[in-house]
């Protein structure tokens, strides 16, 4: 997959595309809906397949005080369009210049004179340009004007008759700790990744070592509790049997033992012999198990902790992790 960060990198003799628009945070099941149409549009016509994309957030530009936690990161982000298969994606810096634009500025300068867009595909609740002036109706009669294509693709699904897969959903469901639900409109299980670094080593010394993610972890983590995931290692090959480890999660602040710090820590099941520090990992939620607790003893949080080890072996046995 080709990547452009400015309209100014994309090769002067790129031939005609289809492309679509969105801030695809998460690349949820609606996202991909309106990929797949992107997808099958570019190969029936043996075009080039093009995502356009905003960073940061449109809202942490214009509205930094409601800007919403992001559930994947640039890189996360490019890895599942890459994924989903489209030939390339324009990431676009998203200014407070840029977002003075009219919807007819940025469709004659983005989708026609740098893509040369045969086919624009979008969901049906797409907006664009200055305060968000530009909808579907404003699109079809642009298209009619430059000689491009205009499709629109449902993002209905979930749970709810008449409702739509939507980031503002899974974020919604990750602040509840329902990381079930939040993979179900995702596609796939939620994840986080970060630098593993030191933490209080208490977790060692009650026979739990834990790998603590640095404090600016990427992804939207989830609420307070503990949970039963996968801890990834993405720089060993995936054949190594090293490479995906099933592992109890915990998030918070350890109130236990009166901590401050909210921390995502995982400890690899019955594994003491790992040195991960320094090293980039990730973290992928299945199931929520619990909430954080505080205990009154030593002895009740160890019996505690060998109970959410024993729940993470049963949640876990039946899943295979997601490469």
């Amino acid at each position: 997959m080709q990547r452009w960060n400015d309209v100014t990198q994309i090769p002067a003799d790129l031939g005609p595309t289809v492309v679509t628009l969105g801030n695809f945070d998460g690349v949820h099941r609606g996202h991909r809906a309106v990929l797949s149409e992107v997808l099958a549009r570019a190969a029936a016509q043996d075009l080039t397949s093009v995502a356009v994309t905003f960073d940061p957030h449109p809202v942490a530009v214009l509205h930094p005080e409601r800007a919403p936690g992001q559930i994947t990161s640039l890189d996360h982000r490019l890895s599942l369009l890459d994924a989903a298969g489209v030939d390339a994606v324009l990431v676009m810096e998203f200014t407070w210049e840029f977002a003075q634009l009219t919807p007819e500025e940025f469709v004659t300068q983005t989708f026609v004179d740098a893509l040369h867009a045969s086919v624009v595909v979008v969901g049906r609740d797409t907006r664009f340009g200055v305060r968000n002036s530009g909808d579907i109706s404003t699109l079809l009669e642009l298209g009619m004007r430059h000689g491009f294509e205009v499709v629109t693709v449902s993002e209905m699904g979930g749970e709810a008759q008449n409702s739509r897969w939507s980031s503002t959903q899974v974020r919604d469901l990750l602040a509840e700790g329902d990381v079930r639900r939040a993979a179900a409109v995702l596609g796939r299980p939620h994840r986080v990744s970060g630098v593993v670094v030191h933490g209080d080593h208490r977790g060692r010394e009650l026979g739990y070592p834990t790998a603590n993610l640095e404090e600016a972890c990427a992804g939207l983590v989830p609420a307070d509790g503990v949970y039963a995931g996968w801890l990834g290692r993405p720089g060993l090959p995936a054949s190594d049997p090293d490479s995906t480890l099933p592992a109890a999660i915990s998030i918070g602040t350890n109130p236990t033992f009166d901590g401050t710090s909210r921390r995502v820590e995982a400890y690899v099941l019955d594994r003491t012999d790992l040195d991960l520090y320094g090293e980039a990992v990730t973290v992928e939620f299945i199931e929520r198990l619990r909430p954080t607790l505080r205990f009154d003893s030593i002895e009740e949080l160890l019996e505690q902790m060998a109970d959410d080890v024993r729940r993470c072996r049963e949640v876990l046995s039946t899943i295979v992790p997601v490469e």
